[in-house]
């Protein structure tokens, strides 16, 4: 699995971190970061959960 951010629609609002802090994360800088851009499966519900609530729909899953 990839996430994928696109950085024009994100708000940087920090709903995709409260759902998976492993992999976003807003910085003081009020920027998203994807601290793993290939997580483990392990993970991939929460990142699923991350992008369905994203509000803008600023993150998508490949694979």
């Amino acid at each position: 699995m990839r996430v994928v951010v696109d950085y024009d629609l994100c708000e940087s609002n920090a709903v995709c971190m409260g759902i998976a802090p492993e992999v976003f994360e807003v910085r003081d800088d009020d920027f998203l970061y994807v601290l793993q851009d290939e997580p483990d499966e392990s993970l991939r519900e929460k990142v699923e959960q991350a992008a369905t609530r994203c509000p803008k729909q600023a993150i998508t899953i490949e694979g």
